[in-house]
């Protein structure tokens, strides 16, 4: 429970200054079950002074095995929340430009201006660029949901006690996933079942002896496509989980050196939140890169999928 890793994974739990939250556990009755079995030889003094700051999350679907894992049933963790919450975020975004786009008014104030600027780069310098001016518009509605999902998630990796739900693999394998969907459908409608496949490979005239050639390409093109959308997942994963140790391991210098002379702790915590601060900075640029480059790869790989080779 106390391994400072554990801080960027998801979890149960939410993670709060220990000042704002305490721990009450007036006996062992008190303790939950789950966290007995986990550390039955601990005594309620240690359960109140590992559990201080951590709010846990309900499961009235399941049960769990630590803060970490679950033991049966279906149980809801910070990251699922989060995605929720970011969900709400988009929907109710969406709703309010739309609206006003129907009802034929301008759209007004820095915050709802920037989202047009954002919505309108998407369309224009994203979609209409690789999928073409004719089909861009059909799959711009899944680029922005894309587009901001994954910004806002990123985003949300920056706000004290919350997490970036980006930096875990099930989020990013399954956004990829929708992608390797989208793009199979897109080509099938285009092409046909077959079709889609044979799309595949460079239509080129080969002798009947090397027509083989052709099989053997395809498997290349198919594998190809499969490491394509699992890179994709990857490079969002590594980009947001490396930001944060990074992060962690600076700040985790100060509580480091707290043992050491006052002078020395002084230094290192004065060089840890200046770096920590510009870290961050760089974190707010990427999160924005990121959120760019997953789009536009998967309007890029839509794109293939709907055009002939």
């Amino acid at each position: 429970m106390a391994d400072p890793v554990l801080h960027i994974k998801d979890g149960y739990y939410f993670d709060v200054p220990k000042a704002l939250w305490r721990a009450n556990y007036d006996s062992l009755d008190d303790v939950p079950p789950f966290l007995k079995v986990a550390h039955p030889h601990a005594k309620v003094e240690e359960f109140r002074h590992a559990m201080d700051g951590k709010i846990l999350i309900p499961q009235p679907f399941g049960t769990l095995k630590n803060l970490h894992e679950a033991n049966s049933g279906f149980c809801i963790s910070k990251f699922m929340i989060l995605e929720l919450v970011v969900s709400a975020i988009i929907v109710f975004v969406f709703t309010h430009v739309a609206r006003k786009i129907r009802n034929g008014e301008p759209i007004a104030g820095r915050f709802w201006s920037l989202v047009e600027v954002f919505l309108v780069f998407v369309r224009e310098q994203v979609a209409r660029p690789t999928l073409g001016a004719k089909d861009a518009d059909r799959f711009v509605p899944l680029l922005w949901t894309i587009f901001f999902f994954i910004l806002v998630s990123n985003l949300m990796g920056l706000v004290p006690f919350t997490g970036a739900t980006t930096g875990a693999f099930g989020v990013t394998l399954t956004l990829a996933i929708v992608i390797l969907c989208t793009t199979l459908g897109a080509g099938m409608k285009q092409f046909g079942p077959i079709g889609v496949w044979t799309n595949m490979v460079p239509h080129m005239e080969l002798p009947f002896v090397f027509r083989w050639l052709k099989w053997f390409i395809l498997v290349i093109e198919i594998v190809g496509l499969l490491i394509r959308h699992g890179v994709l997942s990857v490079r969002l994963l590594a980009n947001m989980v490396a930001g944060h140790i990074v992060l962690l391991g600076i700040l985790e210098l100060i509580p480091e050196s707290a043992s050491s002379s006052t002078g020395s702790w002084a230094t290192v915590t004065a060089i840890s939140l200046v770096s920590s601060t510009l870290f961050s900075c760089l974190e707010l640029f990427v999160a924005f890169l990121q959120a760019y480059i997953f789009t536009f790869l998967a309007a890029l790989f839509i794109g293939s999928a709907i055009h002939h080779h």
